[in-house]
């Protein structure tokens, strides 16, 4: 799909197990195709968009396409069980699915155990876990594999109202998006959030001449830069010294006075802990900067397209 700069555009993503998994009758294992997992929807090729550039995407509106949801264990993936990379001599977890259900109108999603009769509703607050575009040098990369293209960042803040920011490796951006959750908590500990597929309307951007090391991400109160490699110190370090340099940059501070700055009021919640890379976001309030606009304004120009588009729907 070619698409040009300021377009809206309205898309369906299926879930991470790609509709296959329904309850706990279906345990992913049985029933998805490795490596046919964390499908996609995309790409979405932008007119304009250089190596050079930043691509901004806005998300409008991320809806459950569905009134159910899963999540489960899956072998030898989480934080908590033995894995590939970190190989134990105790056997995975046992292999397990929860079916939540959503409920659009109040808003909520519903957790029910698997073995006794507890449940609980929980906000729903609907994110996408896999945003990004072609990483550079041509490299091919799992969508499972989060990095500096962006990829399966699983941070719950990539909801409606977020812009997030990437630089552009290839012609076009090819922009992918997918990974639905109904909801998520910060590093995704299990390997699995709420998973759904998504309803999501999106518009899309091109800031020109301007690059972007590491994926970027505004709302309407801050900035946040996302670190994404293994060990997890590591995806700290990257983010916060993204988000260092570019306030420091942006607001034209000196860096020391940027990294006392951030060191005691920025925050650095976790995005996930369990895919091939970890990622780190680091974020801080816009209230407190000297500068609190990046990138030109361009997240206040799409949060009006979005309102617009919002009001006319």
């Amino acid at each position: 799909m070619r698409v040009t700069p300021g377009t809206i555009i309205e898309m369906y993503t299926e879930d991470c197990f790609g509709g296959a998994v329904t309850g706990q009758e279906t345990l992913p294992s049985q029933v998805c195709i490795f490596p046919f997992l964390n499908p996609v929807s995309g790409p979405i090729y932008v007119e304009g968009a250089m190596p050079g550039d930043t691509l901004a995407v806005h998300f409008i509106e991320i809806e459950p396409a569905r009134d159910w949801a899963v999540s489960s264990t899956f072998p030898h993936f989480g934080a908590l069980t033995t894995t590939h990379q970190t190989a134990m001599l105790h056997d995975a977890l046992e292999e397990r699915v929860w079916r939540y259900d959503v409920d659009k109108k109040n808003r909520t999603v519903t957790y029910n155990a698997t073995k006794g009769n507890y449940s609980v509703s929980m906000p729903l607050d609907p994110m996408h876990g896999t945003v990004g575009v072609a990483p550079g040098g041509f490299e091919a990369r799992a969508t499972i594999t989060p990095d500096a293209h962006g990829g399966n960042m699983d941070t719950p803040e990539l909801r409606a109202g977020t812009t997030a920011y990437f630089g552009v490796n290839h012609d076009g951006a090819l922009l992918a998006i997918g990974d639905g959750h109904c909801r998520q908590g910060e590093g995704e500990s299990i390997g699995t959030a709420v998973e759904s597929a998504m309803n999501t309307v999106i518009v899309v951007d091109v800031i020109k001449n301007q690059g972007t090391a590491w994926p970027r991400i505004e709302n309407d109160l801050a900035i946040m830069s996302t670190g994404s490699t293994r060990p997890l110190e590591d995806a700290y370090r990257i983010s916060q010294h993204d988000l260092v340099t570019w306030v420091a940059q942006d607001s034209k501070m000196d860096t020391l006075d940027a990294l006392q700055l951030i060191s005691q009021i920025g925050t650095a919640p976790v995005g996930n802990v369990v895919d091939p890379n970890y990622t780190f976001v680091s974020m801080v309030e816009k209230k407190y900067l000297p500068n609190k606009t990046v990138y030109g304004g361009m997240h206040d120009k799409l949060r009006s397209i979005s309102r617009d588009y919002l009001k006319n729907k």
